[in-house]
C-alpha cells in the first residue's frame, strides 16, 4: 500500500502531488527544481547553482524521511538543454561522492518554473 508523504521544510508542491510516496521500503521522491522553499522562487543563474539547489532540496525531502543522499539507489535528471551535462555532472558527482547509484538524464523541452534542471530519486529504507 502507498504511503503519502509530505514534508514540512520541503517547497510547496506546485501541482497535485506528495513530496514522496512510500512502497514497502522503497521511497520515491517527486521530482526536485532549484526553488527556495521560502520564497518559492527559482534559485541560480548556472545550471551548477541550480544543480546545488535541487540536490538541497533533495537532502530536504530525504531527510523528512529520515534517510541522506546514500539510500539513493536510482535518479532520474531532466535538463532544459544537453549543453548543461557537464556543469550538473560536476555537482552531482560532488553532491553524490563514491555513491553512484544508477541514472538516467535527458534533455526535455521544458521543466516547470523554466528550471535548468529537475531530479527525481528513488531511495532505500533501510
Amino acid at each position: 500500500m502507498m504511503k503519502s508523504l509530505f514534508i514540512e521544510d520541503a517547497s510547496d508542491a506546485i501541482g497535485p502531488y506528495c513530496h514522496a510516496a512510500r512502497v514497502g521500503n522503497l521511497i520515491f521522491c517527486s521530482g526536485q527544481t532549484p526553488l527556495d522553499p521560502d520564497t518559492m522562487k527559482l534559485i541560480g543563474n548556472t545550471i551548477e547553482e541550480q544543480t546545488a539547489r535541487v540536490f538541497e532540496n533533495l537532502e530536504i525531502v530525504l531527510a523528512g524521511c529520515g534517510l541522506t543522499l546514500e539510500n539513493i539507489v536510482k535518479t532520474n535528471v531532466y535538463l532544459r538543454d544537453m549543453a548543461d551535462f557537464d556543469g550538473m555532472n560536476k555537482i552531482y558527482a560532488e553532491k553524490l561522492g563514491a555513491h553512484r547509484p544508477a541514472r538516467t538524464t535527458i534533455a526535455v523541452k521544458q521543466n516547470p518554473l523554466d528550471a535548468m534542471v529537475e531530479i527525481e530519486c528513488i531511495a532505500e529504507a533501510k
